[in-house]
C-alpha cells in the first residue's frame, strides 16, 4: 500500500531562491522537450506516397524523441547551459518522464478508448514541484531525519513534522512543491502489506448513497448531508479581490500580491473542501461494511448546464476518490454501479416513473409508495449493489441470513458543515 505524508518547509532566504530557480530551469527544460515531440510530430504526419496540403519535411528528419532520447541529451544540455549543471540527474529525469507520460496520455487510449489532452507548454511559474526518486537510501541525494530535509545543494531545511510515520512503512520518494503559501514536501510512504477486505460472510451493515445538489448525499435510510457551498460563500470576497488587481499594472510588486491573495483563497476553499470530504468518508466508513454509490460521469453532467458551478462546488468526484481511499484502507467495500434508471425506478416494486429533475417527491402509481426521490434513488443503488456481490435483502429489509441492516440515525448529526 502506497500513502503520500504531506508536510510544510521553512527554507530560508537563499534556499528558497534556489529552489524558485530549479522551477524555472525546468519550466524551461519542459518547454524544449514538448517542442522537439511537437516538431518531430508535425514533419512525421505526411504519408510516405503523397505529400501533404498542410506541411511536408525539408530535409533529414531525426530520431523519434522518446524518453531515452531526451535522457540521453541531458549531458549535452548541461554542456551547452552550465545552469543546469547545479540540478540533479534525476531530478531532470523524474521531470522528463512527467513529460513521457502526459505524452503517452494523449496520444495512446486507455482500455476504455478515452485519451488525454495535449500536453502543454508551461507559461512562467506554471510548473510547481521537483521530485527525488530515493529518500535515505545510501546514494540518495536526499536525507530525512525526523525534523528536516537535507541535500548537499540546498543545505538543511526545516520541515513542520505535525504527524509521525506510520509504523511499517518507509519513504521512497520525496517532493518539493511551491504553494500560495509556502512550499512543502510530500512524501510517498509504501508498506508491503495490502489490506484485505471484509468477507462477505462478516458484513453486517450496508448503505446506498445518492449524491446531489439539493442535498450533499442522501442514504437509503432518508439520512442527509447538506451541500456546503464553499465556493459560492466565498463569491463576493473573491470577487472584490478581482476587481482590485484589475488596477494594477500587470508585473508590478502589488499585481504579484494581489495575485497570491487570490491564489489564497483559492486555496483555502479547497482545503475547506478536502477537510468535508475526509469527514464524510470516516463517518460513512466507521458505520458501514458496504458503501454502493453511482458511477457518474461528472464531466458529462457538468458539460452545457446551467449547474455546472454548483457541480464543481460539490466536487462529487474528488469525494469519491476520496472515499475510496478511506475504504481501502478500512476493509471496507465500495460498490460502484450503473446510474441508469436509480432516480426514475420505484424502489418498492420496481415499476418506472418518469420524473424531470425539478420534480424531488417519488410518487408510485402502481404500490402507492410516497418517498423523497434522493431517498428512492439511494435504496435503489443499494439494491443493485448487494444483487452484484451476492447479497440478498430479506423480506424484512436485513442482509441474507437474517441480519438486520445496521440504521445510525446519528450519523452525520455532529458532522462539520
Amino acid at each position: 500500500m502506497i500513502i503520500t505524508h504531506c508536510y510544510k518547509i521553512q527554507p530560508a532566504g537563499e534556499q528558497s531562491v534556489k529552489i524558485d530557480n530549479w522551477l524555472e530551469l525546468l519550466r524551461r527544460h519542459w518547454n524544449y522537450a514538448l517542442g522537439q515531440r511537437l516538431d518531430w510530430l508535425n514533419r512525421t504526419r505526411c504519408q510516405v506516397d503523397r505529400c501533404s496540403l498542410i506541411s511536408c519535411p525539408i530535409g533529414e528528419i531525426s530520431s523519434r524523441p522518446d524518453y531515452y532520447f531526451q535522457q540521453s541529451a541531458l549531458k549535452q544540455t548541461k554542456q551547452l547551459f552550465p545552469e543546469y549543471k547545479e540540478i540533479y540527474s534525476e531530478v531532470q529525469q523524474i521531470n522528463l518522464q512527467r513529460l513521457d507520460k502526459a505524452w503517452k496520455r494523449w496520444l495512446i487510449p486507455d482500455s476504455s478508448g478515452k485519451r488525454g489532452g495535449r500536453p502543454r507548454f508551461k507559461k512562467s511559474g506554471k510548473l510547481r514541484s521537483f521530485c527525488f526518486s530515493r529518500v535515505n537510501h545510501p546514494k540518495a541525494v536526499i536525507k530525512f531525519d525526523g525534523k528536516q530535509i537535507i541535500t548537499t545543494r540546498f543545505g538543511a531545511i526545516p520541515v513542520i513534522f505535525h504527524r509521525p510515520i506510520p509504523d511499517g512503512f518507509t519513504i521512497k520518494t520525496a517532493t518539493i512543491t511551491k504553494k500560495a503559501d509556502g512550499y512543502y514536501v510530500s512524501f510517498s510512504l509504501e508498506d508491503k502489506s495490502v489490506p484485505s477486505l471484509i468477507s462477505t460472510e462478516d458484513i453486517k451493515t450496508a448503505v446506498g448513497i445518492d449524491v446531489g445538489l439539493k442535498e450533499f448525499l442522501t442514504t437509503n435510510t432518508g439520512e442527509t448531508v447538506s451541500v456546503p457551498k464553499f465556493y459560492r460563500k466565498s463569491q463576493s470576497n473573491l470577487a472584490r479581490k478581482q476587481r482590485k488587481i484589475a488596477r494594477k499594472e500587470i508585473g508590478s510588486n502589488n499585481w504579484k500580491k494581489a495575485q497570491n491573495r487570490i491564489a489564497r483563497l483559492h486555496q483555502h476553499i479547497a482545503r475547506q473542501r478536502e477537510d468535508f470530504h475526509y469527514k464524510t468518508a470516516h463517518k460513512l466508513v466507521k458505520q458501514y461494511d458496504i458503501i454502493a454509490v453511482e458511477n457518474l460521469n461528472i464531466r458529462g453532467l457538468a458539460k452545457n448546464t446551467k449547474l455546472s458551478k454548483s457541480i464543481y462546488d460539490v466536487a462529487w468526484g474528488n469525494f469519491m476518490e476520496k472515499l475510496n481511499a478511506v475504504a481501502v484502507k478500512r476493509g471496507v467495500h465500495l460498490i460502484k454501479i450503473n446510474p441508469h434508471n436509480t432516480s426514475q425506478n420505484c424502489s418498492n416494486c420496481g415499476q418506472k416513473v418518469p420524473k424531470t429533475l425539478s420534480v424531488r417527491i417519488h410518487s408510485c402509481p402502481k404500490c402507492q409508495v410516497v418517498l423523497d426521490r434522493d431517498e428512492n434513488a439511494a435504496i435503489n443503488i443499494l439494491n443493485k449493489a448487494l444483487n452484484e456481490v451476492g447479497i440478498i435483502l430479506s423480506a424484512c429489509g436485513g442482509l441474507d441470513g437474517g441480519q438486520p441492516v445496521k440504521q445510525e440515525t446519528s450519523l452525520f448529526e455532529k458532522l462539520p458543515l
